[in-house]
């Protein structure tokens, strides 16, 4: 039986839902280029990446539909957009892996969370596959039947 991986001790948010509506191929870690406002916002643990994805347009990542929620003590000449695309800082290697995955073979990029790590913000991103909804039950019956293996081997 494989060990589940611990999530970071930094973690900021976490994308729950991605990981039932798709088969993670491939985890890469990027950077993640935002504004004074929103890091202000992640501290405070205002983002939800529910419904967020990566894009890749003209050679660049971009991380899209994640939701920072502004604190109301930000400064007052700027105006927050909480949806904006955020640049994400990949390698030239990677980023071209990722082209090739996404393009040609049909794979997602989703957003599974964002941590913290030695002070800098990153997003922990995956090449996915969707799952169609006959998986999603298989799935959960086998986690469903592990759960009450483990209470019957607990017992006896």
């Amino acid at each position: 039986m494989a060990k589940k991986k611990s999530p970071p001790s930094n973690l900021i948010a976490q994308n729950r839902k991605a990981r039932h509506d798709y088969t993670i191929e491939e985890t890469l870690e990027a950077g993640v280029v935002l504004e004074g406002w929103e890091v202000k916002s992640l501290r405070d643990g205002r983002v939800q990446l529910r419904d967020s994805h990566a894009i890749v347009r003209k050679g660049e990542v971009w991380l899209c539909g994640a939701h920072i929620t502004p604190l109301n003590t930000a400064s007052t000449h700027i105006n927050p957009n909480p949806v904006r695309d955020r640049k994400l800082l990949l390698h030239g290697s990677e980023i071209s892996r990722l082209i090739g995955a996404v393009e040609r073979r049909g794979y997602t990029l989703v957003a599974l969370d964002m941590h913290w790590k030695h002070g800098r913000a990153k997003a922990l991103i995956a090449l996915a596959k969707g799952k169609k909804q006959h998986d999603k039950r298989a799935a959960s019956k086998e986690r469903d039947w592990n759960r009450e293996k483990s209470r019957i081997l607990q017992r006896g």
